[in-house]
């Protein structure tokens, strides 16, 4: 049965300090007492005392701001201190600290395919703090190490989901979609992580790359890919450029033209929209045959 975190403060621990530091003084004037008057009962009776006070002393505990500590009797959990200050509880109860502050990390460097079967080098960065002490103890070996393996894990599984770019809106890639990537990996990592007591606070892509032995092929690739999206793009808007121009010239009775000039027109049209360079216009002083 899982374990969750329960809250046990004990008591505060001022008052406790005043008790012992007023009982260890009498009782060592007690002994000092007793063997001025060679009285040993009396000292051995203080002894004792002294050594219970001690026993009693160190039940206190010091709880730090956003931090817990998770007390067990025996093995036995009893509950988390989470209040800051200085705290009192039973003096054999063994009192772990587990610190509740926002950590985070980078993951190493890792090779792995992507969805098209590229070779890549990916890496991430975790922001994650625990919110149950209870389950972060007794539910995982450590909870630290348990964060870093999953969540390496959970980076791989993002890696071979998505390829690593894409030229067109309609397909998710790893660097042209960051933003939709990061909540994936973010809900993947959490869900890794939710048996753990840890909340993860943000989960990034810091390095992408691909690997070194592909690097100078798919750069050529991309810049292949990236020419010929833009030229398709070009095109497009270059067809609609020509059929407004033809129905503006046809609704205003600008000119009238027949099928072979027409076809000459948006040829000339063409060429002038998507060519690399200026155009270089020549002046017909003639009629439109001449």
């Amino acid at each position: 049965m899982p374990v969750r975190e329960q809250e046990y403060n004990g008591i505060p621990g001022l008052p406790v300090v005043a008790a012992v530091l007023a009982a260890a003084g009498g009782l060592a004037w007690t002994m000092v007492t007793g063997a001025r008057n060679d009285q040993p009962a009396l000292i051995i009776v203080a002894g004792a005392g002294l050594l219970l006070v001690l026993l009693i002393a160190a039940g206190l505990f010091m709880v730090n701001p956003n931090e817990g500590r998770v007390l067990q009797l025996f093995g036995d959990y009893k509950g988390t201190a989470r209040e800051p200050g200085l705290r009192w509880a039973n003096p054999f109860l063994s009192k772990r600290q587990v610190s509740l502050r926002v950590r985070n990390f980078e993951s190493s460097h890792l090779k792995v395919n992507d969805n098209e079967g590229n070779p890549i080098e990916i890496a991430s960065v975790v922001v994650w703090k625990v919110v149950d002490t209870a389950e972060a103890v007794f539910e995982v070996d450590d909870y630290e190490h348990y964060v870093r393996v999953q969540a390496e894990a959970a980076l791989r599984n993002l890696a071979t989901s998505y390829a690593y770019d894409a030229h067109d809106d309609a397909h998710t890639s790893l660097r042209g979609h960051t933003a939709v990537v990061a909540d994936h990996l973010k809900r993947e990592v959490q869900e890794r992580l939710a048996k753990a007591g840890v909340q993860v606070i943000e989960a990034r892509i810091s390095h992408l790359a691909y690997a070194p032995e592909i690097a100078a092929a798919m750069l050529q690739r991309q810049q292949a890919g990236a020419i010929i999206a833009a030229r398709q793009r070009i095109v497009e808007g270059a067809v609609g450029m020509v059929e407004m121009a033809l129905q503006q010239l046809s609704a205003k009775s600008i000119v009238v033209l027949d099928d072979e000039r027409r076809a000459a027109m948006v040829s000339n049209l063409l060429v002038v929209l998507c060519g690399e360079r200026g155009a270089q216009p020549v002046v017909n002083a003639g009629t439109i045959y001449q």
